[in-house]
């Protein structure tokens, strides 16, 4: 196995992917919606999630040596199972074949601006904490780029 596919690391992402899967689960059970309806479940997750990433992002970035196994566990497995934009899609269209077009472009663009909005804020929160605690290892130059 090459060294970015080893049994470890795809061990990391199915725990995190089946944790975050689940957790997306028990949020669209607790927080139903009517058919054509707002929502709130799915824009909770990818706001959430969003947040979560911007969070990550700085850890990865900040810090001196992060486990090896952090991005793979929560960013691509937890987060990737967690967030959904298939859903975000599905439901936008599910408001707009119920005729509720109206519903669907709020959801739609509030779910992009207020998920632009946890990036940015997690990442900020982040590195003021960091800062805070004194726990800031130089700052890496490798891109974080693709979770």
């Amino acid at each position: 196995m090459a060294a970015t596919h080893r049994a470890d690391v795809l061990l990391a992402i199915a725990a995190g992917g089946a944790l975050g899967s689940l957790a997306r689960y028990g949020l669209g059970v607790a927080l139903p919606h009517p058919p054509g309806g707002f929502a709130v479940s799915t824009l909770l997750v990818n706001v959430l999630g969003c947040l979560l990433i911007g969070v990550l992002m700085v850890v990865l970035t900040r810090t001196a040596q992060p486990h090896r196994l952090l991005r793979p566990f929560v960013g691509v497995g937890l987060l990737g199972g967690f967030t959904t934009f298939s859903t975000y899609v599905l439901d936008a269209m599910e408001s707009v074949r119920h005729g509720k077009p109206g519903i669907a472009l709020l959801y739609a663009a509030g779910s992009v601006v207020c998920s632009l909005a946890a990036v940015v804020a997690g990442m900020l929160v982040t590195r003021r904490l960091l800062r805070r605690a004194g726990r800031r290892g130089p700052v890496r130059q490798k891109q974080a780029g693709g979770v």
